[in-house]
C-alpha cells in the first residue's frame, strides 16, 4: 500500500530550500500586494465565516514570513502562524513581533484538538506530493473546531512544476510544486470530514504560469 504521509526526504528538501531563500522571500513578498483582488476576496470570505476576536483563533498553516498572518490579524483575527522552515519563521518573527509563530510540519501540528475556529492553507500544500495530502488535511481537521472553516489556496491543474524563480536572485535551490484540481482538493477535504462551502477558480494573470483556485470548507 502506498504511503499516505509526506516523504521525509522531500520534506527536508523543502525545508532547506525555504531556509535558504527566506530573506529574499521576505524582501520581495513583504505583504499581499502580489495577490489578485479576487483571491483576497476569498480570504475575506474566510475571515467573515470564522469571525474575529480572541474567541475566533485562526491558524495560518504554512505561514512563511507571516504576510498572510498580518493580513488576518489586521482584520481582527487572533492569529497563530506555523511553518516548516525555521528561516521563514525567523523572518516572520522579525517582521511581525506582535504575532506568535512556531516551527512544525503541516502533518504534525503542535496544537490541541479543536483549538482553532479557522485554518488558512495559503499555497502551503503545493510542495507535498499527492500521496502526502491526506495526512495534512487530517491534521488540519483535528485542530479545527466543529463549525470551523478552512481555506485552501493552490495552483490549479495537473502535474509538477519546477520552481525556478529564486535563481534570478542567486539561489541554487531544488524546489517543486504540485498542481491539483479543485475537485481533488475538495475530495481530500471531504475524506478528512470537512464539507465544501464554495470554491473559486480563475485563469492565470500577469506572470502566473498556471490557474489559481481556492476551496473553502467547514467542519460539521
Amino acid at each position: 500500500m502506498p504511503s499516505t504521509t509526506p516523504d521525509p526526504f522531500a520534506v527536508e528538501v523543502v525545508r532547506h530550500a525555504y531556509d535558504t531563500v527566506a530573506g529574499t522571500y521576505a524582501t520581495h513578498l513583504p505583504d499581499t500586494r502580489a495577490e489578485a483582488p479576487i483571491d483576497l476576496a476569498m480570504v475575506d470570505s474566510f475571515i467573515e465565516a470564522v469571525g474575529t476576536g480572541d474567541a475566533a483563533a485562526v491558524l495560518d498553516a504554512g505561514c512563511g514570513t507571516g504576510r498572510m498572518s498580518r493580513y488576518l490579524a489586521d482584520r481582527g483575527c487572533a492569529v497563530q502562524g506555523v511553518d516548516l522552515s525555521l528561516g521563514m519563521v525567523a523572518e516572520a518573527c522579525r517582521a511581525h513581533p506582535d504575532l506568535p509563530f512556531a516551527v512544525a510540519p503541516l502533518n504534525d501540528l503542535p496544537f490541541e484538538d479543536d483549538q482553532f475556529a479557522g485554518v488558512l492553507l495559503w499555497y502551503s500544500t503545493i510542495h507535498t506530493a499527492p500521496s502526502g495530502q491526506a495526512a495534512i488535511f487530517a491534521e488540519v481537521a483535528r485542530v479545527l473546531r466543529p463549525g470551523g472553516h478552512v481555506l485552501v489556496g493552490f495552483q490549479s491543474g495537473q502535474g509538477v512544476r519546477e520552481v525556478v524563480s529564486y535563481r534570478r536572485f542567486g539561489h541554487d535551490v531544488s524546489l517543486h510544486r504540485h498542481l491539483f484540481t479543485a475537485d481533488e482538493v475538495a475530495s481530500h477535504l471531504a475524506a478528512a470530514g470537512l464539507t465544501e462551502v464554495c470554491r473559486m477558480q480563475r485563469a492565470p494573470v500577469g506572470r502566473e504560469a498556471d490557474g489559481q483556485a481556492m476551496v473553502l470548507a467547514r467542519a460539521d
